[in-house]
This record gives structure tokens, C-alpha cells and sequence, in this order.
């Protein structure tokens, strides 16, 4: 969907008032849990709450916790504001014994600070969404909005609005001029024509009118948009293009020309940031973490087979350039022409050792090197070799945009079964499907749901020769 405010989300300042109240729960929780244990509010303290809050609010941006307040998720947001504070007082805590502080606060505060501050978030979220469902229970608030237009796109904007209540929002029906037989879902949901619409918007008795109308009715959408400027009704555009090709639709200004993006990397400015900060710390903690086992693997290469430990192939990267990604190796050839034969079930190229390194994706940590020097990222699209990509971009489509975010030593296709062999084309569309839908609906929390499900089902697969 297009990034830009509705009614059907939360303004921006609604989510400023959310990141205000959370700072200030932070902080009175602090003050009330040393008041309760006389313990005096020192610089020391200060200090410590304000790197709190600092952590804490770039662990929220991270996993995106506010975005869950946007769409109304309200068990996501506890497990999410579980998640933020664990980790802002893990990471806090790790600090102060790194350098040696830990003796310059009280534990009890600390450890009551983290419960009281989960409480008061919760709490806080709890009262708030029960005084403003009972609002809306009670018919204040609501915001009246017709759909101007039953298409799919149509059908499918009126079944979200009927599935999330507490967004406030009523939907007074379906308006539109075309036969029946023309239509798409329950008819019977149609109160008027078009023009009922725009009469009822100039009467004040709609808040909001969706036209959700396909690109091919230009001159019919244009003239309803002139009728409705003549109303204070909010307009939105809900095409069924948009719906179903945007990668990242975002609205963006050339000169005094606005502009729609179709196809765009999500991942771009602080969110950029936020997934290369993830992968520098989570790489390095990897190699340092997985440092003996990459000695061992390099002594079974070597005595199991004569050549290199590391087999470097290239690869397309961000924006489709090229990368060389490190494997150990698993084969007594080293492929890396414009012809690339995949590895196949018995294949007679595949080392003793390479077979169970291939069948325990273990060949794939010397990646986090690669992630490490900013060619890859923890979570990400499966890189292919270069023949492999310059055969799929004709037959499958929209293949390169995979390439709009750096790839990953494992990925949303990976975890859902969509790795090894591709021999048949509806594979390969099949894992660039789950691709797309990766990118489009990118965040740290994604990543961080991605690796958990990597150690049950992305090492070992019965698709992985």
C-alpha cells in the first residue's frame, strides 16, 4: 500500500504520543523504583536512564514497534514491547559489566526498573485501547467511508475495514454505476450510484470516499475527482495496479510533480542503518562465536580432498552488481563461467565432506564475511550465480527486483522450503515469489523471526545436495 497517512492509521502524531508516553512510563518507573528503595537520583542514574531510553528507542525503530500500533496489531505490540525492553536490559546490562560500573547501581532497582517499566507499557496500551473501543462502541468517533467502486480491490479494502474495528472507522456501503453481472462479491452491499456518493459527501455525510477503480476508467476517475472537490470529504485512490505491483509505494516529489514508486527498496535512509548495524554485530559475534568450527571444517576439507579450503564464486549483489561470496568447498571442481551446472542428487563433483557441509548448509559461514564487508546481509535473498541469474531474468518475472536489498546468507524462501535444486521453472518462480514478499514486507523483527526458524528449518533439507 501507499505509505501515506489515512484514517485507517494512525497520524504521525498519534505515534509521537505513543514514543512520548513510553519515555516517560521509562522514566517514572525508574524514579518510583528507587524512590521505593531510598536510593538518591544521582548523575550516575541519569546517565543510565538516558542511555536507556536511547537504546530503547532505537531497538522500538528496529522492530518497528510503533508500526504495529499503526495496524492495530495488539498482541504483536506485547510481544514486541516484551521483546524491546528484554533487550534494551540485556544490552544495558552487558555494558555496565564490560566496563566495570555494575557496582555503581543497585540490582534490586535495576531489576524491579525492568518489571515495573514492562507493567506501566502494557498497562498504559491496555486503558487506552478499552477507553477508545468503548468510544468507538458508543458511536463516537467513527468516521463514515464509502467505496466507491466493487472490484476486487473494493471487496477486499471493505473486508479489512470490517475485520478491525477498533480502527474506528463505519463503512456505509458500495456505490457504483455498472451492471451487476460487472461486479465482484455481494451485490446486495451496493446502496446507490456514484453520483449518490458525491451527492452524500457534498451533504457532509461521508468523512471518506476510496475509489477503487482500475487505471483503465482514467476519464470516469478524473471526473469524479472534480465532482468531489467540491466536498471537504477525504479522497484516496485505491487502484487495483497499485495493490498488486507496488514493491515499496511511497509518494515522492520531482520539481512540482508528485510521484507514485513501483518498484523501490524499502530498505533505504535509517532502515539502512538499523539492518547494517544488525549485521555487523550479529556477523561479528557469528565469527567469533563459530571460530572453532571453522577450524575444524578446514582440516576435514583439506585431508578429505586436494585444493583450496574457501571457493569464491561471483554472484549478483545490491542493485545487481557483482560480488564475490565465499563458501568452504564442497566439490573437486570449482565452477564460476558463464555456464554453471547446479548441484544435482548424487552428484559425483560433490567432496565426501562437501555432501554433509551442503546438507547442513555449513558451507554457507564463510558468508558472514561477506557480511561483515557490506557485500551481504544476515537475512536476505539467496544469491545465485551469475549464469543462473542471466538465464532466470528472461523467463521469470520481476526476477531481478530481488536484487533491490542485499543478499542473504538466508532468506524468507529458504525457511519455507524453496532452496537446492531449482530443475523446473515453477520452483524458481515459486522462491522469487517469497523473495518479493520478503522485501515488501521488510523489518528487523522480520529478520530476527527469519534466523529463529533458520536453526529448525533452513539447515537441514531434503532439497540440498
Amino acid at each position: 500500500m501507499i505509505q501515506r497517512s489515512s484514517h485507517l492509521q494512525f497520524t504521525e502524531h498519534s505515534v509521537s504520543f505513543f514514543r512520548l508516553v513510553d519515555i516517560v512510563v521509562i522514566s517514572v518507573a525508574l524514579l518510583l523504583v528507587m524512590s521505593w528503595y531510598q536510593v538518591l537520583f544521582s548523575k550516575d542514574y541519569l546517565l543510565l536512564l538516558i542511555a536507556s531510553l536511547v537504546i530503547f528507542s532505537y531497538v522500538s525503530q528496529s522492530v518497528q514497534l510503533y508500526q504495529s500500533i499503526q495496524l492495530n496489531l495488539f498482541t504483536q505490540q506485547f510481544l514486541l514491547l516484551f521483546a524491546v525492553l528484554s533487550l534494551t536490559s540485556l544490552f544495558v546490562t552487558l555494558v555496565l559489566f564490560l566496563t566495570k560500573e555494575g557496582d555503581s547501581y543497585s540490582r534490586f532497582v535495576l531489576a524491579f526498573w525492568y518489571v515495573s517499566s514492562l507493567l506501566g507499557l502494557m498497562g498504559w496500551r491496555l486503558i487506552y485501547r478499552k477507553l477508545k473501543r468503548q468510544c468507538y462502541l458508543q458511536g463516537r468517533g467513527l468516521r463514515k467511508v464509502a467505496i466507491i467502486g466493487m472490484t476486487p480491490t473494493g471487496v477486499k479494502l471493505f473486508n479489512e475495514i470490517q475485520s478491525h474495528p477498533e480502527l474506528g472507522v463505519k463503512c456505509i456501503g458500495f456505490f457504483d454505476d455498472r451492471e451487476s453481472s460487472r461486479l465482484e462479491g455481494d451485490t446486495s452491499q451496493i446502496i446507490g450510484s456514484v453520483s449518490q456518493a458525491i451527492e452524500m459527501a457534498q451533504r457532509n455525510e461521508i468523512d471518506c470516499v476510496y475509489i477503487c477503480l482500475p487505471l483503465q476508467a482514467e476519464q470516469r476517475i478524473a471526473e469524479m475527482i472534480h465532482s468531489l472537490g467540491d466536498t471537504t470529504t477525504d479522497v484516496y485512490m485505491v487502484p487495483n495496479f497499485l495493490l498488486n505491483n507496488l514493491m515499496h509505494g511511497n509518494v515522492g516529489r520531482v520539481g512540482a510533480l508528485d510521484t507514485i514508486s513501483v518498484f523501490e527498496s524499502p530498505i533505504s535512509g535509517m532502515k539502512d542503518f538499523y539492518k547494517r548495524t544488525f549485521d555487523i554485530v550479529f556477523s561479528c559475534c557469528a565469527l567469533i562465536g563459530l571460530s572453532p568450527i571453522f577450524l575444524v571444517i578446514a582440516i576435514a576439507i583439506k585431508r578429505d580432498s586436494k585444493g583450496p579450503i574457501f571457493f569464491r564464486q561471483d554472484r549478483y549483489g545490491l542493485d545487481g552488481k557483482r560480488i564475490g561470496v565465499y563458501k568452504f568447498r564442497s566439490m573437486s571442481v570449482m565452477d564460476n563461467d558463464t555456464v554453471v551446472k547446479q548441484a544435482t542428487k548424487n552428484d559425483s563433483r560433490i567432496t565426501k565432506v562437501g555432501g554433509f557441509l551442503r546438507k547442513t548448509s555449513l558451507d554457507e559461514l564463510p558468508q558472514f564475511f561477506n557480511v561483515l564487508m557490506g557485500d551481504m546481509s544476515v537475512v536476505g535473498p539467496r544469491p545465485h550465480a551469475v549464469a543462473h541469474n542471466e538465464e532466470y531474468r528472461k523467463r521469470v518475472d520481476y526476477y531481478m527486483l530481488r536484487h533491490k536489498v542485499r543478499p542473504g546468507i538466508t532468506g524468507w524462501a529458504q525457511i519455507n522450503g524453496w532452496r537446492g535444486e531449482t530443475d523446473t521453472l515453477e520452483k524458481m518462480e515459486k522462491r522469487i515469489e517469497y523473495d518479493l514478499d520478503y522485501i515488501r514486507h521488510w523489518s528487523i523483527w522480520f529478520d530476527i523471526k527469519i534466523i529463529f526458524w533458520t536453526f529448525f528449518k533452513g539447515f537441514m533439507n531434503k532439497n540440498a545436495y
